[in-house]
C-alpha cells in the first residue's frame, strides 16, 4: 500500500505542476499578442531609419560626425539583450552563447571587448564564463519597455562612443519571427556601417534643412535610440513566445507522465488485489 499512495502523490503533483504550466502558457499568449503588436508597428520605422542612415553614411564625409568616422577598432562594447526571467526554454541561452562565440572569435582582434548586458539571465549565465569583461548589468526593465528607458541607454552608450572609450559597438538581441521561432541576431550599431551603392544609384548629395550639421546631430544618435527600443521589442516578443513554447511543452509532458503514472498506478493496484486474493485462498485451503 505504501508503493501505491507514493504513485498516486506523484500524479497529484505532476497534476498541480501541469496547471502551473498551462496558466503559465496562457499568461504569455495574452502577453505575446501584445508584445507582437508592439514589434509589428515599430519595425517599419527601425528599418527606414535604418536605411535612410546607412545611406547618409554612403553618402556623408566619414569626418562630418563622429558616429560616423571608422576608428581603429581597439576596444568593443557588447550590448547584450537577455530576459530578467527563466522558463522560456533556451530562449536566454541561444543569446547568451551568440555573444560568447563573438568574444572568442575577435578576443585577439580587439585590445578589449566589453559586456553591457540588458537583463538578469544573461548575467547570471556569462558570468560564470572565463574571459568575459561584464562592465555593465541593467535588471527589472523588460517588464515595462518604454522608449524612454531605451533612449537613456542609447545616450549612455552614444557618450561612451564619443568619449572614445570604444571604438565599435555591436547590439546582440533575439529577433521574433514567430511564436515557436526566435532568431539570434547580432548587429553593427555604431560607428555606421555605410550602405553598399547600387550600380545605377548616383552618389549625389542631400539638400539639407536647417543644415547637415544639425541634422546629422539629431539623425545618428536618434537611430542608436530607436535601434536599441526595436531591439527590446524584439526581446520581449521573443521571450514570450519561447516562453508560452516551452510551457505548452511542459504541459505536454505532464500529461504523458501522469498516463504513465496512471497505468503503473493500475497495475500495483491490481498486483495488491491479486496478492490478497491469493493470501485468502490459501487460508481458506489450510482450514480445510
Amino acid at each position: 500500500m505504501a508503493n501505491l499512495k507514493e504513485i498516486k502523490k506523484r500524479i497529484g503533483t505532476v497534476k498541480n505542476t501541469r496547471q502551473i504550466t498551462k496558466a503559465m502558457k496562457m499568461v504569455s499568449a495574452a502577453k505575446l499578442r501584445r508584445a507582437q503588436d508592439a514589434v509589428v508597428a515599430a519595425r517599419p520605422y527601425a528599418d527606414k531609419m535604418f536605411d535612410v542612415v546607412a545611406s547618409l553614411a554612403m553618402r556623408e564625409d566619414p569626418e562630418s560626425h563622429p558616429l560616423l568616422l571608422q576608428r581603429e577598432k581597439k576596444r568593443a562594447l557588447v550590448v547584450l539583450v537577455t530576459a530578467d526571467r527563466g522558463l522560456c526554454g533556451g530562449f536566454n541561452a541561444n543569446i547568451s552563447k551568440t555573444a560568447e562565440r563573438f568574444i572568442r572569435k575577435n578576443e585577439e582582434g580587439f585590445e578589449q571587448i566589453d559586456l553591457m548586458i540588458i537583463g538578469r539571465k544573461g548575467n547570471e549565465y556569462l558570468k560564470r564564463r572565463p574571459g568575459m569583461n561584464i562592465v555593465k548589468v541593467h535588471e527589472n526593465i523588460m517588464g515595462s519597455i518604454s522608449y524612454s528607458i531605451a533612449a537613456l541607454l542609447g545616450q549612455e552608450i552614444v557618450n561612451q562612443y564619443q568619449e572614445e572609450t570604444y571604438d565599435v559597438v555591436y547590439l546582440a538581441y533575439n529577433a521574433f519571427r514567430s511564436a515557436i521561432s526566435q532568431e539570434p541576431t547580432f548587429i553593427q550599431v555604431l560607428p555606421v556601417v555605410p550602405r553598399e551603392a547600387v550600380e545605377e544609384e548616383a552618389v549625389t548629395d542631400y539638400l539639407y534643412e536647417p543644415d547637415r550639421s544639425e541634422v546629422l546631430k539629431q539623425l545618428l544618435p536618434k537611430n542608436v535610440e530607436v535601434q536599441l527600443f526595436h531591439a527590446l521589442l524584439e526581446s520581449v516578443a521573443s521571450e514570450h513566445g519561447a516562453r508560452m513554447s516551452a510551457m505548452d511543452s511542459a504541459s505536454k509532458n505532464a500529461s504523458e507522465m501522469i498516463g504513465r503514472l496512471t497505468l503503473q498506478y493500475n497495475r500495483a493496484r491490481q498486483a495488491t488485489i491479486t496478492k490478497e486474493l491469493m493470501e485468502i485462498i490459501s487460508g481458506a485451503e489450510s482450514i480445510k
